[in-house]
């Protein structure tokens, strides 16, 4: 069953060089339990589609250009502030890129995820403490009554990692946004960080939308992918199909980019040149510029997303070419 769903969403920043458009006719379903992943370069478009699902993008110079968000089939686009302010928390929670500036340093971790309690419910002092306790032993935070006190640089990036988790789980959220909830962290921790987000989908029961551009988190944890590329979705399939059978020419760069351990490579191929600026965009398919399979065709419309099988889709216009390539 779908909990999220976001119909040919388009959001577009009024700049000094005029409106860009960051995210164009982006279509996806979150269901209940599912994590889905959403890969790309940086650039790409997945955190202007996570700050626009959760209404946290100025208005302006933001604005919802086009298309739809529902939750629990309420279109969040027409929420007022108030009414999006009870979504997030027990609906919907986000855990942010990096914890050491989404942390406020002049407050204790303790205070802050018992704000974000006191915003969704009236408890007495002691009920918030435990709870806020309760949710820092779940994240795995060791003597976590003691470390109630201590402020965000008196913590290990794990450790914080792990405090924005418990601010986004301790209100019971239904969907987790995951934005690149590894980065800056070692590989060890980055493990742990996953295992312990897989932990508490099962024991929440909530669906996880999981920002990455490490193609490795997406095999480990994702059920399905969705790669991005200069604000536009290129493909989407289960997780499995993505990586036995990748359709579109940008997501069989991003595999190659990948080290493997069964295949022999004497060098990792790269994708050729950089992500155009949203300004700048291309006509036609935005990754024509870069990619080997190119032709003039290319450069004339932005290819529709087509059926590749069962729940995978591609836009491509050499698809068929590509298939036995």
């Amino acid at each position: 069953m779908s909990l999220l769903e976001v119909r040919g969403l388009t959001t577009a920043f009024q700049t000094g060089r005029g409106e860009i458009t960051a995210v164009e006719d982006v279509t996806f379903d979150l269901n209940e339990g599912e994590i889905l992943g959403i890969v790309g370069e940086s650039g790409s478009g997945k955190s202007v589609t996570a700050l626009t699902i959760m209404g946290l993008l100025p208005r302006p110079p933001a604005r919802i250009a086009a298309g739809s968000v529902r939750f629990d089939g309420e279109d969040l686009t027409h929420l007022s502030d108030r009414r999006m302010q009870h979504v997030r928390g027990p609906g919907i929670a986000m855990v942010f890129q990096e914890p050491m500036t989404s942390l406020n340093p002049v407050f204790t971790i303790g205070d802050q995820i018992m704000e974000t309690i006191r915003a969704h419910e009236r408890l007495p002092q002691r009920a918030l403490f435990a709870r806020a306790v309760e949710m820092l032993e779940k994240v795995g935070i060791a003597s976590a009554a003691t470390r109630m006190a201590d402020y965000p640089h008196q913590l290990s990036g794990g450790q914080r990692q792990r405090v924005m988790l418990a601010i986004a789980l301790v209100c019971r959220p239904r969907v987790l946004i995951a934005d690149e909830p590894t980065t800056a962290l070692d590989v060890t921790i980055q493990a742990q960080i996953l295992d312990l987000m897989l932990d508490l989908r099962d024991e929440f029961g909530m669906a996880i939308m999981l920002i990455t551009h490490n193609m490795g988190v997406i095999a480990e944890a994702a059920d399905r992918v969705i790669v991005m590329y200069a604000g536009r979705i290129v493909e989407e399939a289960p997780v499995a199909t993505l990586f036995d059978d990748p359709r579109h020419p940008y997501t069989r760069g991003l595999l190659e980019c990948v080290p493997s351990l069964t295949t022999e490579r004497e060098r990792l191929i790269a994708i050729p040149g950089t992500l155009p600026e949203p300004i700048r965009r291309p006509p036609g398919c935005r990754f024509a510029p870069r990619c080997r399979y190119a032709i003039p065709a290319c450069g004339t419309a932005i290819p529709p997303l087509t059926e590749q099988g069962a729940g995978h889709t591609a836009a491509c216009i050499r698809i068929a070419e590509l298939a036995t390539a």
